[in-house]
């Protein structure tokens, strides 16, 4: 068909051509074809700078779209900063170094006891100080050391003891609080921490791993292993399956206004120029709007930069400082954004005649060709085939095939898509008079309807595929708990020096505590020190002890024998009447001294074993109280397990209070069916706060596209108002231009989507399954993000539906 100028777009506003000048003597000499590309180009951002209301909407359109894309691309690249940083302060801090042995007390050391704690699933990092002279190193964050009985707080955790909500933690952190820590000595803005002080800590061997003396923080102890092979792929794919919709956004955005755009360059044709000089001029105006997109872009990215330290996403959140994208990674988008720019548009105009008289798109456009986008899917599962059936134990994946194979698959998607609206759309006539009008629409204009919804399209993909990477090696990143939640829910640690008993009794009274199990445990040998024969040591009364083996019967004083658990080598050999053992022998000269004599009673009866709630077996001897020497109750560590009544509000929290209560380093567990890799956890977090970024951009950059369709289609919705068509119709005709379209993308989606996460696991070696729900959700959230955004459109679409909006000036 063929449009005339519209009014106000002809010659009288553009500025003038330039003729051909040569360059003066004194000027060097620039090759001719880039001379007349910089000309043309400069050409088309003065139309898109100095062309008026028209023009500066669709450069603040494009410029929204793009400045959007690139705020999301600059807060991805500054991720690993982020991620360096968080690691550098937690390295910083590092206290339990398992060095204790090796440290010796002097002025320059520091006792250190964790005493960390939950509250609501929300963990508290906690440390107990006591400074051992005046050279004894300090925390990072902290300008001094805290008194006994005082502490110093994180600014989230003094926020949550001032708040209604924090009764109970307030009740089990007594200490008075004295300052504040520094961010240097946090990982993130959100982190519930604090430093106590004491002057009552010391270390004993019963106490390792919880009081530890240092001389330095900071101590790496513990070096990183090499990341498993599986995980880093899930990384690389994260990253294409986050990045890839930002990317199609951004090509999107910058074919906005795209028919008023076309009928401006057919006056430039009246004035002289040729056909390769108005696509140079429309380059030049996509490049303006991108640029100004990038300044944009770079003002979004500050604002979110600002707003990531207030925010926190499935529990993460980073420094504002931390978010500082490496120099290069800047410079590529700067460039490869407006150079993106120049391309989409090049690239969508060769299929368009622009002549002197109008635009000419022709009648009937040709079919599109399918064989051609074929060939980037089939190109991607040829790049991921080599590796199909790798696993973990054949080294790492090679990461230049699974993003070249990974951006090959979803690229395929945007070429498909269009292929596809136009060939089901060719076939839809019948229907009321919304349809009709929808149809009609997508049938002129399928292409502009299929980048509408390219993006979503890419994201929904890429997030089933990873949703069944994650579903398949989920069970190869967690460890099924072995513990027995029908018989304790919880288990107490219990404080050196206090009695089993007399913590178990405690917790008794606990409200929400129907039972309790304490049992104290040591060892026994055949020598004071370095004995060649030992077994363990369980004490606890009768009830107790049947949680740990079957016994025949059972009275306080009855000492047992449980021979043949799974580990034990000697029980049967020590269990000899009048035969020495020691209690707590000594190794070298860790405890030398204070092993505890003891001859193995006449009648000492045999006990079968039985797994206890932990689901371990406890072989060796059983005690119940009166049997134990006198001198031995010192040597015991023990545990309480404890089952609770779930109806209780804050049953937890209580049982926790009172464990602090008994002693602040006391260790309250909640147990739980199954425990999952950290890292594993970490890259799906990172994958849920990505997403969350993503479906963002997704909805503010459709809001913006469809806003622009409507802008465009101003005088064809008025004149359709003005010949009596009822508001209702149009606003069903436009529901109907995004349904369809989008649900042709989201099965386009869903096939892609499911054949890339089908390839992924069967390059990890894992069983191929689908998790339906998962893929069902996607698709919905998919399809949700759409029905928002259009109902979020409704309003300015029943504004623009007004006769009055044919009047021209």
């Amino acid at each position: 068909m063929s449009v005339r100028p519209s009014p106000g777009t002809g010659p009288a506003k553009a500025p003038p051509l330039p003729s051909p000048v040569a360059a003066s003597a004194g000027e060097p000499r620039v090759p001719r074809g880039l001379r007349q590309w910089s000309r043309d180009l400069v050409m088309g951002a003065r139309f898109a700078l100095t062309g008026g209301r028209e023009a500066w909407v669709r450069v603040l359109l494009t410029a929204v779209g793009v400045g959007l894309g690139v705020a999301l691309l600059l807060l991805t690249t500054a991720i690993p900063s982020a991620l360096a940083s968080r690691h550098d302060r937690e390295q910083s801090r590092n206290d339990m170094t398992f060095r204790s042995d090796v440290v010796k007390k002097s002025d320059r050391t520091l006792l250190v006891a964790t005493a960390g704690t939950t509250f609501h699933d929300k963990d508290v990092r906690g440390r107990v100080l006591r400074p051992e002279g005046p050279g004894a190193p300090l925390p990072p964050g902290l300008k001094e050391f805290p008194a006994a009985g005082d502490m110093v707080v994180s600014p989230a955790l003094d926020r949550l003891l001032k708040s209604p909500d924090a009764k109970l933690l307030r009740e089990r952190l007594h200490y008075r609080i004295t300052g504040t820590i520094a961010d240097s000595g946090l990982v993130d803005p959100h982190e519930l921490a604090y430093y106590a002080g004491s002057d009552s800590l010391k270390t004993t061997s019963q106490t390792a791993g919880r009081i530890e003396r240092i001389d330095s923080f900071g101590a790496d102890n513990n070096p990183s292993e090499a990341m498993d092979p599986v995980l880093l792929l899930l990384v690389l794919i994260v990253f294409v399956v986050l990045l890839m919709p930002v990317g199609v956004f951004i090509a999107a955005a910058v074919r906005f206004g795209g028919e008023r755009r076309d009928r401006r360059l057919a006056a430039l044709r009246l004035v002289g120029a040729d056909g390769r000089m108005t696509r140079r001029i429309a380059a030049g105006e996509a490049l303006a709007g991108a640029l100004v997109g990038l300044v944009l872009g770079a003002g979004f990215f500050l604002i979110g930069r600002q707003l990531a330290g207030m925010m926190e996403v499935f529990r993460v959140s980073v420094f504002p400082g931390d978010l500082n994208p490496a120099p290069g990674l800047v410079a590529l988008v700067a460039v490869a954004v407006p150079a993106a720019a120049v391309a989409v548009t090049l690239f969508a105009l060769r299929g368009v005649v622009i002549e002197p008289l109008g635009v000419v798109r022709t009648a009937r456009p040709s079919r599109r060709r399918l064989w051609w986008r074929l060939l980037l899917p089939l190109g991607g599962l040829a790049l991921l085939y080599p590796m199909i059936g790798q696993g973990r134990e054949n080294g790492d994946f090679n990461q230049y095939l699974v993003i070249g194979g990974v951006m090959l698959l979803l690229v395929g998607i945007t070429a498909l898509l269009p292929w596809v609206v136009e060939a089901v759309v060719s076939r839809l006539n019948s229907g009321g008079v919304a349809w009709q009008l929808a149809i009609r629409r997508l049938q002129l204009s399928s292409g502009t309807a299929a980048r509408m919804v390219n993006g979503i399209a890419v994201a929904v993909a890429g997030a089933i595929a990873l949703q069944m990477l994650f579903a398949g090696v989920d069970s190869d990143y967690t460890k099924v708990s072995k513990n027995d939640l029908t018989r304790a829910q919880m288990s107490v640690e219990v404080p050196d020096g206090v009695p089993a008993s007399e913590v178990a009794r405690r917790l008794s009274a606990t409200k929400g505590v129907r039972n309790t199990v304490a049992l104290a445990n040591s060892q026994v040998g055949d020598g004071r020190n370095e004995p060649e024969r030992q077994s363990s040591v369980t004490v606890g009364d009768c009830a107790a002890l049947r949680e740990v083996a079957r016994l025949p019967s059972c009275k306080d004083g009855d000492v047992f024998a449980v021979p043949n658990a799974h580990w034990d080598e000697y029980t049967d050999q020590l269990d000899k009447a009048g035969t020495k053992l020691y209690i707590d022998p000594s190794y070298g000269s860790d405890n030398k001294g204070k092993e505890i004599a003891w001859t193995v009673p006449k009648g000492v009866r045999e006990a079968a074993t039985r797994k206890d709630p932990q689901g371990d077996e406890r072989g060796g001897f059983l005690f119940t109280p009166a049997a134990l020497p006198e001198k031995a109750e010192p040597a015991l560590y023990g545990t309480v397990f404890l089952a609770l009544d779930e109806s209780v509000p804050d049953v937890r929290e209580l049982v926790r209070n009172t464990a602090a209560e008994i002693d602040p380093l006391a260790d309250p567990i909640t147990w739980s069916q199954s425990t999952q890799s950290k890292r594993f956890t970490s890259i799906r977090t990172g994958l849920f706060v990505g997403a969350t970024c993503v479906l963002v951009l997704i909805g503010a950059s459709l809001l913006v596209s469809q806003l622009e369709q409507l802008r465009e289609r101003k005088k064809l919705l008025s004149s359709l108002v003005a010949f009596g068509t009822r508001r209702r119709t149009l606003s069903l005709s436009v529901l109907w231009q995004t349904a369809i379209p989008i649900t042709l993308g989201l099965a386009l989606a869903s096939v892609v989507g499911l054949t890339l996460g089908t390839v992924l696991l069967k390059m990890t070696s894992t069983p191929v399954g689908v998790d339906w729900a998962s893929v069902l959700s996607m698709t919905g959230i998919g399809a949700a993000v759409v029905v928002l955004v259009t109902a979020l459109s409704l309003p300015p679409l029943i504004r623009l539906m007004r006769p009055d909006g044919l009047r021209t000036e």
